[in-house]
Formats: structure tokens, C-alpha cells, sequence
């Protein structure tokens, strides 16, 4: 029997998602010739082409995303185990801010397993605004922060950021409403400061589309049902859209939104600190 190497499916999954080996070697700490190999040894050992790259853009052979519904499964208990049998020795108290928009999706995820790993751990979460976390104070009263960042291909440039993955930007809709139809975009957004409502704006501005501001409200849970009833369209990060909407495909009304990064900024005083890093591994596992 052939055994599948943790480290070998840790770099697949992670170029897979970050649909890049350069970054996938940030992420992992390797270099992008180390990460290369990796995956070549992987692709040797199946005996299959798991990546197979089509002009700028990697993507997944049908081998490939056979093998990576498994790969995340096989690393998730991996790191669970792991968790689990070294919970005795970790204490603590973390205080993590996150984006009020990946608060419904997360939250729910990552405490509850982060909590039965390391009962000995408390977790202090605050959610808001990624501009108001990356502020002079926010970055203060954190010891972690996870991030959305507007220009991921300048994260690395950041002292203590660390780029996690990226995500596609969308438009968001109730699955009944016909907003393809209308002439003012009605957007429903978070407050000024907001980089999807940012986005969406400059794009639509560039389009020359009108659009109008209709409700604004600071978490997904209160858009999402803003949009259920009809109110209007809004831009999310894909990975966070809840089953019941829709998204949009891109047109003249819906320009394309391009990408935003989502960083892990951990304080200098937490560097050395384990409990922290447990919890970075979690919230890297969880996003990707």
C-alpha cells in the first residue's frame, strides 16, 4: 500500500487554493522550486497530472479534484489528532479580531474546534471593519488579526502580515430577484470603509452604471437578510456566500470585482507565543 505524505498534500491543497506556487511557498514557508517538486513527487506517486496549467491560471485535472476533496479531509483530521493529543500543554487567553463579514461563516468553525482542543484556552473575538482592525489601535488590542486586504500582491510587503489565501469577489442577490433588470444598482453595504463596498463603487462608477446606497448594515447576517427581502444586491467574498443567495455572473451592470487577499497580522509580542499559532494553523485549515 502507498501511503500519501501530509507535507506533500498540505502543498497541493495549498497552491490549489491559492492557484499559485509562489504563494503557496509564502504560505508554507518553502520556496516556489521546493513546493514545485513536492507536487511533482505527489503526481509521481498517484501516477496522475493533478495541475495542469491553462494560460496565467492553474487548475485541477480530473484527477486532481478527485484527490483534493480527500486531501482536505485527510489534513483536517491530521490536525485535529494533532490538536487533540497536545491540548494539555497549551494555555491562554487570544484575543482575535476578524472581519464582521466572516464572522457567520467562521466564528461557529473555528471556536467550537479551537475550543475542544484547547479547553485550557479562551478566545476573546472581535468583529469588525478590516480597516478599523489594521489601525494603530485595533493592531494594539489584538494579539491576532485576520484581515481582508485590498492589494494582495503587496501583503507580503507588510511587517507581520501573512498572505492566507485569496478569494473572488461577487455579486450577491436574493434567488428570486431579478436584478439584472434594473437601472439604478440598489446596493446594500457595510459602512464607509468597507472594501467591498469600495470595490463595488469604484468599479460601478468606472462602468459608468448609476447605483445608489439603499441600506447600510456592518454583518452578513443583517445583509443577508436585507437581500432576502428583496432590497437590493451587495458584494461578498464567494467563499462566504450563504447557500440561499445567488450569485450573479458578471455583466455591463455587474462589472467583474477582481480579488481581495485575507491575511493573518499576528503582534510582535506574539511571535514565540504557541497558543497563537495553534490558532493560526486552525484559521489557515478553516479558510483553506
Amino acid at each position: 500500500m502507498k501511503n500519501l505524505p501530509m507535507d506533500l498534500l498540505r502543498a497541493f491543497v495549498s497552491v490549489a487554493q491559492l492557484n499559485s506556487f509562489t504563494k503557496a511557498g509564502e504560505l508554507l514557508g518553502r520556496s516556489q522550486p521546493a513546493v514545485s517538486l513536492q507536487i511533482q513527487r505527489l503526481e509521481e506517486l498517484v501516477d496522475e497530472t493533478l495541475l495542469v496549467r491553462n494560460g496565467k491560471n492553474l487548475e485541477l485535472s480530473e484527477a486532481g479534484e478527485n484527490l483534493y476533496d480527500y486531501a482536505n479531509q485527510i489534513l483536517s483530521l491530521n490536525d485535529l489528532a494533532i490538536s487533540q493529543l497536545s491540548k494539555s500543554t497549551i494555555t491562554g487567553k487570544i484575543r482575535l479580531g476578524i472581519p464582521s463579514e466572516f464572522a457567520t461563516v467562521l466564528l461557529p468553525k473555528i471556536v467550537s474546534r479551537f475550543a475542544k482542543a484547547y479547553p485550557n484556552v479562551t478566545l476573546e473575538v472581535n468583529c469588525e471593519l478590516s480597516k478599523t482592525l489594521l489601525s494603530k489601535e485595533g493592531k494594539a488590542s489584538h494579539d491576532l488579526i485576520l484581515a481582508l486586504e485590498d492589494n494582495p500582491s503587496k501583503t507580503g510587503l507588510k511587517t507581520g502580515s501573512s498572505l492566507v489565501k485569496t478569494d473572488e469577489l461577487v455579486w450577491v442577490a436574493s434567488s428570486d430577484h431579478n436584478a439584472q433588470k434594473v437601472e439604478v444598482v440598489p446596493l446594500i453595504a457595510a459602512a464607509e470603509g468597507c472594501i467591498y463596498r469600495q470595490r463595488a463603487i469604484k468599479l460601478l462608477d468606472r462602468s459608468k452604471q448609476p447605483w445608489q446606497i439603499v441600506y447600510t448594515i456592518p454583518d452578513l447576517t443583517g445583509i443577508q437578510y436585507a437581500i432576502q427581502e428583496g432590497l437590493g444586491v451587495t458584494v461578498l467574498a464567494k467563499s462566504t456566500v450563504p447557500e440561499n443567495l445567488k450569485i450573479l455572473t458578471p455583466r455591463a451592470r455587474f462589472p467583474e470585482l477582481g480579488e481581495v487577499g485575507i491575511s493573518l497580522i499576528c503582534s510582535a509580542r506574539n511571535k514565540k507565543n504557541e497558543a497563537v499559532h495553534l490558532l493560526i494553523e486552525f484559521l489557515k485549515t478553516s479558510l483553506t
